[in-house]
């Protein structure tokens, strides 16, 4: 029997574009692949609605609609970056519908999407990540560094508010930025590496593996603008072999293990001479066939519309509920 998969696009957040060209892309791979495709599109105000590009107050449904739509599905494809989606929002919907759902559960996308928490899971586990201190938006007036730093909003993704500064000036717009979407703020000492991105899959027999993994080559920071426009370059597979493969490999796969994640999730490093240096993980990463996951099962001669279907296997086959480790 054909199945029905409702993917979920959009969100309140700054990545609801991005959110949108994904959910676009599942959708079309999943009905490639003969599954039956409803949309629901979270507006930037909140507002749900059927469909993907329907217009006009007769496209507008409740929340109550759609929860009759998440109901009546095989499986949920939460195709929300960023908080209010991929944080464990949705998985604790669908949870409450008690219906399958792609990807992590609510721990494991709360954890991930929180960077701090992230940082203290990674350390827990023996992971290396940046020296850093976590400040509250509110008290930015008081902060000083003597170094480089990255800073970053403690929750968000596709670098929106992450600058490099290297001096006060800097560093005060830098903190400003980041203010501006979340009202908790980290803040990193700079890391000289190679850029190192490793893809995670969890198979419906509970088998994970890592792809190929990716190296991004910029002219300067991986920010924003260099993530759309074009100027980054991704070479798949990276130039990494022996000895720092297996330690990427092996850091990425504990990560997925320690969260508790589930489908897929990209785990971004940086390696340097010392091994590699956990950046942060995404739970629900872009998954656009050029987007940098699909790319790297691509290269381990997973397609793209089967990775979509194997993400949709493995969230309908029972598993153990969550429980707190």
């Amino acid at each position: 029997m054909t199945r029905r998969i409702v993917v979920i696009g959009g969100g309140e957040n700054a990545e609801h574009d991005v959110s949108l060209a994904t959910a676009a892309a599942v959708a079309e791979a999943l009905r490639s692949s003969g599954f039956r495709v409803d949309e629901l599109t979270i507006d930037r105000d909140g507002t749900w609605r059927r469909g993907a590009d329907a217009l006009g107050p007769q496209a507008i449904s409740s929340l109550a609609a759609a929860l009759n739509a998440i109901e009546r599905a095989d499986a949920v494809f939460p195709a929300i970056h960023g908080p209010c989606g991929e944080d464990g929002t949705l998985a604790a919907l669908c949870a409450l519908t008690h219906t399958p759902m792609v990807g992590s559960g609510l721990r494991a996308g709360a954890l991930g999407m929180d960077k701090w928490a992230t940082k203290l899971v990674a350390e827990a586990v023996g992971i290396r990540t940046a020296p850093g201190r976590l400040v509250a938006a509110a008290e930015i007036t008081d902060v000083e560094f003597e170094k480089d730093v990255v800073v970053k909003p403690a929750s968000a993704g596709s670098s929106y508010g992450v600058t490099l500064a290297r001096d006060a000036s800097q560093l005060r717009d830098a903190l400003d930025c980041a203010a501006r979407f979340d009202d908790r703020v980290m803040i990193e000492e700079v890391v000289a590496g190679r850029e190192i991105d490793v893809a995670v899959l969890r198979e419906a027999d509970g088998r994970r593996w890592a792809a190929p993994p990716l190296e991004i080559h910029t002219e300067g920071p991986f920010d924003t603008v260099s993530k759309y426009d074009g100027s980054a370059r991704f070479g798949v597979p990276a130039d990494v072999h022996g000895a720092e493969l297996a330690a990427l490999t092996g850091a990425a796969l504990r990560m997925f293990d320690a969260l508790g994640c589930a489908g897929v999730a990209r785990v971004d490093f940086f390696l340097t001479d010392q091994g590699p240096v956990l950046n942060e993980i995404n739970t629900m990463p872009g998954m656009t066939a050029e987007s940098q996951v699909p790319r790297m099962f691509a290269a381990a001669g997973l397609p793209y519309e089967r990775l979509v279907a194997r993400l949709v296997d493995a969230a309908t086959v029972p598993g153990p509920p969550e429980t707190a480790s």
